[in-house]
C-alpha cells in the first residue's frame, strides 16, 4: 500500500513510522529544517518513558516527487488547509483517498471543494506528540480512527488502511459513521484547547480551579448542542465522559493551541473556536462561553500571525 503523509509534523511522523514498520510504502511530505534533518539522519521517536528508537523513512518536500498513492493522510496545520489541498494533484490516482485527521471540524468540506468528494474520507486521531527538535518526534501512543464521509459500513479503502495501521502496531478502527467519532474529539478539543490556551497553564493547575473546570465542561455542553443541532446523533452523556476523560490526565497535559501561543507561532483558533461561533450561530445555539474564550484569544492570533509573517 502506498501512503503519503502531507504536513508530516509530529502526529505524520509518528504513524508514518508505524504505518511503514508494518509494511506500507510510505513517504513523509515535510518541510523546513524538519524535512532536512528527516533527509539527512532519518527520524528519532522518543516515548513517554524516554526510550528512543531510529526510522529511515522517505522525507521529500514536493508531492510531485512522489506520484499517485492509493492514501494521503492529511496533517498540514487548518491554517493551511486550503493551499496544501491545491498540492494534492500530483498524489491523486482514480482511487486515491485522502483522509484528514487535522484538528478542527470542517476541513474535509475544504479539502472537497478542490479535489473533488469522492476523493475524501474522515478520520480523527488521537495523540499527544511534539517535534522536540528537527528530526525528533516525543510521543505517546496513539489511536486513529477513518471512515467514509457518509456513513455506511467500511469501504474497501478504508479497511485496507486500519489493516495497514495494525499492521505496524497502530490501534486503527473503521468507523460506520465518522462524523460521529470527528465531533467526539471536537468537543474535548475545542473545550480543553480554549482553556489551556486562554490560562496558559498545564491540565494541572486548570483542574485545581473549580470555575476553570466549570468553563471546561460549559463549553464541551456548548459543541456538544451545535452538534445535535446539526443532526450529529452525539450520545447524551458524551459531555459528561469528555469532561472525565480529559480532567484523569497527566497534570502536564496542555493542547497544541496552547503551545503555539506560547511559542509565538500561528495559532488554529479559527478552526476550533471560531468554527463553533460559526456554527452555533448557524444552528441557532448560543455560545457564550465560547465567545469569552474567543475574545481572550484572538489578539494573540492576530499578533502571532503577524509575526509568523
Amino acid at each position: 500500500m502506498r501512503i503519503a503523509i502531507l504536513g508530516a509534523g509530529a502526529v505524520g511522523c509518528y504513524v508514518g513510522a508505524k504505518l511503514a514498520a508494518g509494511g506500507a510504502d510510505v513517504t513523509l511530505i515535510a518541510r523546513g529544517a524538519h524535512l532536512e534533518a528527516l533527509r539527512r539522519g532519518g527520524l528519532t521517536i522518543v516515548t513517554q518513558e524516554g526510550e528512543r528508537s531510529h526510522h529511515a523513512v522517505r522525507a521529500v518536500g514536493d508531492p510531485a516527487e512522489v506520484g499517485p498513492v492509493d492514501t494521503v493522510l492529511f496533517l498540514v496545520k487548518s491554517y493551511d488547509t486550503d493551499d496544501a489541498a491545491r498540492r494534492l494533484a500530483p498524489l491523486i490516482g482514480p482511487g486515491t483517498g485522502v483522509v484528514s485527521l487535522q484538528n478542527g471540524i470542517d476541513n474535509e468540506e475544504r479539502i472537497a471543494a478542490v479535489i473533488g468528494a469522492e476523493h475524501v474520507l474522515g478520520g480523527a486521531a488521537y495523540i499527544l506528540a511534539a517535534i522536540v527538535e528537527p528530526g525528533v518526534v516525543r510521543s505517546g501512543p496513539a489511536r486513529i480512527v477513518v471512515g467514509e464521509l457518509q456513513p455506511g459500513p467500511p469501504s474497501e479503502r478504508v479497511v485496507r488502511l486500519v489493516e495497514a495501521a495494525k499492521a505496524g502496531g497502530l490501534a486503527a478502527q473503521a468507523s460506520d459513521d465518522v462524523r460521529v467519532l470527528k465531533w467526539e474529539k471536537y468537543v474535548l478539543l475545542v473545550a480543553f484547547s480554549a482553556l489551556s490556551a486562554a490560562t496558559q497553564l498545564q491540565l494541572g493547575d486548570i483542574r485545581a480551579a473549580s470555575a476553570a473546570t466549570a468553563m471546561l465542561r460549559e463549553i464541551m455542553a456548548e459543541a456538544w448542542r451545535v452538534g445535535r443541532a446539526l443532526g450529529i446523533p452525539l450520545a447524551d452523556d458524551l459531555v459528561d465522559r469528555q469532561h472525565a476523560l480529559i480532567l484523569s490526565q497527566k497534570d502536564t497535559e496542555g493542547a497544541s493551541l496552547r503551545h503555539d501561543l506560547l511559542t509565538g507561532h500561528r495559532m488554529e483558533l479559527e478552526a476550533l473556536q471560531g468554527a463553533l461561533r460559526r456554527l452555533g450561530r448557524q444552528t441557532g445555539v448560543p455560545t457564550p462561553w465560547t465567545d469569552a474564550a474567543y475574545a481572550i484569544l484572538e489578539p494573540w492570533a492576530i499578533r502571532n500571525a503577524r509575526a509568523s509573517g
